[in-house]
């Protein structure tokens, strides 16, 4: 390391606390995404809340809720926001504690760029290098904007994070950085091992079926992901690829089974491709100064354009509930928000265009509600309020552990006979008489 880097390095040096001092009333601070979060900083801004007043805290996808929100339960000095909804945004949102700010994720990067205002940024990256680079770690989705747009930028050093190499805009130099802080060097937080439900591993048996030698995978959070992974260890299926907004354990364990080598994409040719990664300690080790892996911002990873061009593309999402007419819910019951639209849009655009593509949202074709009322997930109309994450004209492929449906060139009555198909049993008269009602069923049809 240089003297120059050295000596702007202590320069720019300060306690949590001064950092915390540079926050004002009415500011808008954002914090560094998903498992980045800025202990030591958040610690210190919840010190002043009885300073400052309407401070709005904005982040992706909370791992840990802000202090500062939680020193204020009746929301007079702080005020949280959320682009992607995590379980624990969702439930300050139900105490009328946090907002969503809705977003389609590959816009992100540039909407932040053009549209919004950000006085400090709070940014959890790694030790500084050599040559005067922190690195982002496993979250690159938007950090890169959020800086370039921040009028202040303060740094929190955590000797635990990962080196995540690019990419690209995967690290900031010393120079574009206003100050720095030294935390106390906590572990990531790991996202627990989800178990898999049966009806989660039948839906998972029925798309492995439908993956290719040569694939380029995107999986989503959840138990199905775990299922479909799992499963595709125990395959034959040879050469996979990865251009995911998100990299989970999963990838490490096919990797690790030799069959994740990257070798018939088209772009980004034998490298696992993400914009952010969350899970236990073994998808951050594997990261950590691995070639194989390259970290990108969110406009590219999510780009619909730059997902088609790999062949086979392979996106496998979750949805919350789909009416007759293919409309998708994958983010609110009713009007409650439950998770955002983050990459789903995005990669059911991309997995259409792409050579050989197919892009799947997925679903258990029931839940119970709380009074042990059993619910079908297909309705005749979304439940009033819900968000239409998926228009019906971008869908492609739906799923249920009843079967896998493909409804590209379908009009809304042969759109409305294939999901009754793959309803539950016990709901499917009552689907078909709403169907007849909306003049959306052929009478001659019947569904076995």
């Amino acid at each position: 390391m240089s003297d120059i880097i050295h000596l702007k390095y202590q320069q720019k040096l300060i306690s949590p606390e001064e950092a915390a001092g540079l926050v004002k009333s009415g500011d808008i601070v954002q914090y560094s995404e998903f498992v980045m979060f800025p202990d030591a900083l958040d610690e210190a801004l919840a010190k002043r809340k009885d300073e400052l007043h309407d401070v709005t805290i904005r982040g992706v996808s909370f791992t840990q809720i802000p202090k500062p929100v939680i020193a204020d339960p009746e929301r007079k000095h702080f005020i949280m926001e959320d682009y992607h909804f995590s379980a624990l945004s969702r439930s300050m949102h139900d105490k009328n504690l946090c907002n969503y700010m809705p977003f389609t994720y590959h816009q992100g990067p540039r909407s932040i760029r053009k549209y919004n205002e950000i006085d400090v940024a709070f940014i959890m990256v790694g030790p500084m290098d050599a040559r005067g680079f922190f690195n982002l770690g496993p979250s690159n989705s938007v950090t890169a904007a959020v800086m370039e747009k921040s009028k202040i930028v303060v740094l929190e050093v955590n000797k635990s994070v990962p080196l995540c190499l690019g990419g690209n805009q995967e690290a900031i130099h010393i120079t574009s950085v206003d100050y720095i802080v030294e935390g106390d060097n906590r572990p990531l937080m790991q996202l627990p091992p989800i178990k898999t439900s049966d009806t989660e591993e039948k839906i998972a048996e029925l798309i492995v079926q439908e993956i290719e030698d040569g694939a380029c995978l995107q999986l989503g959070i959840g138990g199905l992901p775990n299922a479909v992974g799992a499963l595709i260890a125990e395959s034959n299926l040879k050469d996979l690829g990865v251009h995911t907004e998100m990299l989970v354990d999963s990838y490490v364990d096919l990797y690790e089974e030799g069959l994740i080598t990257g070798a018939r994409k088209t772009i980004d040719k034998n490298k696992m491709v993400y914009t952010f990664a969350m899970g236990t300690n073994k998808v951050y080790d594997f990261l950590h100064n691995n070639p194989f892996c390259a970290s990108y911002p969110a406009n590219y990873t999510n780009d619909p354009r730059m997902i088609a061009l790999n062949d086979k593309v392979v996106a496998i999402n979750n949805c919350l509930e789909v009416d007759l007419f293919t409309q998708i819910c994958s983010e609110s019951a009713g009007t409650r928000q439950i998770s955002g639209t983050g990459g789903q849009l995005d990669f059911i655009l991309g997995a259409f265009n792409s050579h050989g593509g197919k892009g799947f949202i997925c679903m258990s074709s029931t839940y119970t509600d709380k009074q042990g009322n059993l619910h079908s997930r297909i309705k005749a109309a979304l439940t009033p309020g819900a968000i239409v994450t998926v228009p019906r004209s971008i869908v492609q492929y739906l799923v249920t552990e009843y079967g896998i449906v493909q409804l590209k060139g379908k009009s809304t009555w042969e759109r409305a006979e294939e999901l009754i198909g793959i309803a539950h049993p016990s709901f499917r008269d009552e689907l078909i008489k709403s169907a007849q009602e909306m003049k959306i069923w052929r009478s001659t049809n019947k569904i076995d």
